[in-house]
């Protein structure tokens, strides 16, 4: 009878320890794929970004010659303007109109 008791209890253990390990496993899975999921977010952003500027850049070039094209991005991305160059800024946010 003692032998029997001493196998149902070593059984209940090693059946615990093998529930620990696999809900220890598991959780580590979780987090795992919870990270990659934030990185595939992240790349699917990053690539977005890029076709974006991407797009920008091939209708600069369709739109006109090379010294155009610096021209125009010079003045777009850092905001240059000639010496004797006066900027308005309409800011009654009706521009287009």
């Amino acid at each position: 009878m003692a032998k029997r008791r001493r196998k149902s209890i070593i059984l209940r253990l090693t059946l615990l320890a093998f529930s620990i390990y696999t809900i220890i496993s598991m959780s580590q899975m979780e987090m795992e794929l919870v990270e990659a999921r934030r990185q595939l977010t992240d790349i699917e952003n990053q690539k977005t970004e890029q076709e974006l500027k991407n797009q920008e850049l091939l209708q600069l070039l369709e739109n006109g010659s090379e010294k155009d094209f610096i021209e125009r991005a010079a003045r777009d991305r850092l905001g240059y303007v000639y010496a004797d160059e006066k900027v308005y800024t309409d800011m009654s946010g009706m521009a287009g109109s």
